[in-house]
């Protein structure tokens, strides 16, 4: 077994249930957060008349720099230890959190949204997923990162309904201040990561493998994948809420919808981590995409009723968290488990300029348009060039990198 692809021998089983459990509810406060924010759209637009492109925009902001702080984020946490960055970001998500009904220009606006997309890397997949991973054995791995994937869309599931309750009994600024809370609430959770790091590599030989990574195509392809996969969740994140008032449709069918999503995205992601450790990863990412491509052709052309919207939103939940195991998997498979939190990051960041645009555009063409047809038509598009694409992803360790590995076991 290669030398970075050992578990923590502090930790032989290959980890423990309590910071698998803490990265879960961590991932789920932190991304069921960002989740909802698109219930916030309309009332902020509504109280600051600042146009829903503005606000969009900020938003996108917000999707750039979580995914550009992420890398960064995992170096933080290779150097000074997970706990200490959890904390400290945990702490500047809640500070950003409570400053955001305060934010009523363009400019605050989108300084506090960029904040906080710096502060939500703590509770980011590649850093969680990243960290765990080193501290369990690798037959687990594709196990452990569709538990831990599940916590984002467990979320989600919980806080998008209790959020539209709380915007609709006791007003958007109530429910913002309210998820701040929440953020603060999670800071004991840092501290199930303050275990021993596995024992790695020197730092040279961490760096050959980041150096190695960007180098290889099969890397960039896998992130090429990712950056769909970014554009289309924060399209809908952010826009599906819209996408039902222009239906037609009553609030609460946006409420029930993002729950859906959140519902079925678990389903997703631990189905996902059991079937990738029985079949080939690269086959599972390309039928997903694909999957996807399907579900946005038959929600076009589909009659817009409270049941399509739920039956959509439910089959495009099965697909996307279910991307992160097998995205995760063929990255620790081609260059090992010690430098993953930095390799998902930047894998997240390229997911995150896909969200930049998801968020972005959605609101642009809606201005522009009066309809969401041409983001539709580019979702499908994507989804049909991710899936075509995945196919081409190596599946094997690469052999130079097999021979640096085995040197310095």
């Amino acid at each position: 077994m290669p030398a970075m692809d050992k578990p923590n021998a502090s930790n032989p089983s290959g980890g423990g249930r309590a910071i698998i459990a803490a990265a879960v509810v961590l991932l789920a406060v932190t991304m069921g957060s960002r989740t909802v924010v698109g219930l916030f759209l309309s009332p902020l637009n509504s109280a600051t008349g600042l146009g829903v492109a503005t606000i969009s925009f900020a938003i996108a902001v917000s999707q750039l720099t979580w995914g550009a702080a992420q890398p960064f984020a995992g170096m933080l946490a290779e150097r000074m230890g997970a706990a200490r960055v959890i904390m400290g970001g945990t702490l500047l998500a809640a500070a950003i959190g409570a400053l955001f009904p305060f934010a009523h220009s363009a400019p605050a606006l989108v300084v506090v949204f960029a904040l906080a997309g710096v502060a939500a890397t703590v509770g980011s997949p590649s850093l969680l997923i990243g960290v765990v991973s080193q501290r369990v054995s690798a037959e687990r791995r594709g196990m452990v990162a569709g538990l831990i994937g599940a916590g984002g869309p467990l979320g989600q599931l919980v806080l998008a309904p209790a959020t539209q309750v709380a915007i609709s009994v006791a007003g958007w600024v109530n429910a913002a201040l309210a998820l701040a809370a929440l953020a603060l609430a999670s800071l004991p959770l840092a501290f199930a990561f303050r275990q021993p790091s596995a024992p790695g590599r020197s730092a040279a030989q961490t760096q050959s493998t980041v150096r190695t990574a960007l180098a290889s195509p099969h890397y960039w392809i896998i992130n090429a994948t990712f950056f769909v996969c970014g554009l289309h969740v924060f399209f809908l994140m952010t826009h599906l809420p819209g996408v039902i008032e222009l239906c037609g449709l009553p609030s609460s069918v946006s409420g029930l919808s993002l729950a859906a999503l959140g519902l079925f995205n678990i389903a997703g992601s631990i189905a996902a981590g059991f079937v990738m450790q029985r079949c080939s990863m690269k086959r599972m990412l390309a039928s997903l995409y694909a999957a996807r491509g399907v579900g946005i052709a038959l929600f076009v052309v589909a009659p817009k009723n409270e049941l399509t919207v739920l039956a959509f939103s439910a089959w495009m939940g099965l697909t996307y968290m279910a991307v992160l195991p097998p995205t995760a998997g063929l990255i620790g498979r081609l260059y090992g488990a010690q430098r993953l939190a930095t390799l998902l990051g930047i894998t997240f960041l390229v997911h995150q300029a896909g969200a930049f645009l998801g968020a972005w555009l959605g609101g642009v063409v809606l201005e522009r348009t009066g309809s969401y047809d041409l983001m539709w038509r580019l979702d499908l598009a994507l989804a049909a060039a991710a899936a075509a694409v995945s196919l081409a992803v190596r599946e094997e360790p690469l052999p130079a990198l097999n021979r640096t590995w085995l040197r310095s076991a």
